[in-house]
């Protein structure tokens, strides 16, 4: 039910979440890499992770912290967060002064209908290879509906 006081919007289910963070496995695994994988719902609350065998412990959070600032900052992949405000210095430096927020690559939106309905983040490989990963997450759902 929806009316000027209310929304009613669609997020990821756990099945989803594990479906995103599956392809994202196996796509890692075609990399030989070793990456820490986080898939949130549309606010950015955790509904699965993984640290494959080998994967660095600490870059876990970054993992979850790349896919919580893609949820909270309207679903734009996270390094395309860096390239909107890199041109304005005090606006650039105040946002990556904040805990969280990650604006380097590896950080993807879930889509499905046109809607946002959750992210996904990897870190453990270079730029490239996170942001290969976490969208290879992503497509496994996108359009799924």
């Amino acid at each position: 039910m929806s009316d000027a006081f209310t929304v009613t919007a669609a997020t990821l289910t756990y099945a989803g979440a594990r479906r995103a963070l599956d392809a994202a496995l196996a796509a890692a695994a075609e990399i030989g890499g070793a990456f820490n994988i986080a898939v949130t719902d549309a606010a950015g609350r955790p509904l699965a992770f993984a640290r494959m065998d080998g994967a660095f412990a600490a870059s876990g959070p970054i993992a979850a912290d790349k896919a919580w600032t893609v949820a909270n900052f309207g679903g734009l992949a996270s390094d395309a967060r860096y390239a909107a405000i890199a041109a304005e210095p005090d606006v650039r430096d105040g946002i990556l002064a904040q805990p969280r927020v990650a604006a380097f690559p590896g950080g993807v939106g879930i889509v499905v209908d046109g809607h946002l309905v959750g992210a996904i983040g990897a870190s453990g490989g270079s730029a490239a290879q996170d942001k290969l990963v976490s969208a290879a997450g992503a497509a496994a759902v996108d359009g799924v509906g």
